[in-house]
């Protein structure tokens, strides 16, 4: 047999394994799109007042594909990777013409003090159709710089819909943490690459003697 009839097929395997073991190990994307809110999410309804509160801007600009003006009611919540949360709903009025297409409106909303906000997400509850269409979000904090929320898409009606780029912080270190485990000679992807490298070693001294 020819050798490179014996070499070209192995070639081909060990790269496409190679590609395998790499995409098996590659972390999930964050969405980088507004999504609807996982079901596990829930929201602190509840927000004490305190001395401990802190106080945020926050700048909602509508769409200029948003219908005029709407009747939607407007909540929003947001947060970070620590799980405290800032909550406000039902913001605005009709009245005082918030939300009206290709405007932007400021409010101050008090709540739990953060460290950067990684999570934001809004809710309309009204229109079933044609609803209110936020264009972004953008959230001045006490001890960050302001983080922005493009959205410019319809949200469904009575969900959250947002953004979480939230990080679960790490559990504590154990006071004496275990010295990492060698490679098993027993676990078969260990074994696997010592098998290819050795028969491609092997094909490889026989084309260059």
């Amino acid at each position: 047999m020819n050798i490179k009839e014996v070499v070209f097929p192995l070639l081909v395997f060990f790269f496409a394994y190679s590609g395998l073991a790499l995409s098996v190990s590659e972390p999930k994307n964050v969405p980088l799109l507004p999504h609807a809110a996982d079901d596990s999410f829930s929201v602190g309804y509840i927000q004490m007042k305190s001395a401990e509160n802190c106080s945020y801007l926050v700048a909602i600009s509508t769409s200029c594909s948003s219908p005029k003006i709407t009747t939607d009611e407007i909540s929003i919540v947001f947060g970070d990777a620590q799980g405290n949360q800032v909550y406000a709903e039902r913001l605005g009025d009709r009245i005082s013409k918030t939300f009206e297409q290709c405007s932007s409106d400021t409010f101050q909303i008090d709540g739990e003090c953060t460290s950067e906000i990684c999570f934001a997400y809004l809710r309309r509850s009204g229109s079933k159709t044609n609803g209110w269409k936020p264009e972004s979000v953008k959230i001045y904090t006490y001890n960050t710089d302001p983080v922005t929320f493009n959205f410019n898409t319809s949200i469904p009606n009575d969900k959250w819909y947002g953004y979480n780029f939230c990080q679960v912080p790490p559990p504590p270190s154990p006071p004496h943490p275990p010295s990492p485990p060698t490679p098993s000679s027993s676990h078969p992807l260990y074994t696997l690459n010592r098998l290819i490298y050795a028969v491609l070693g092997l094909v490889l001294s026989q084309i260059w003697m």
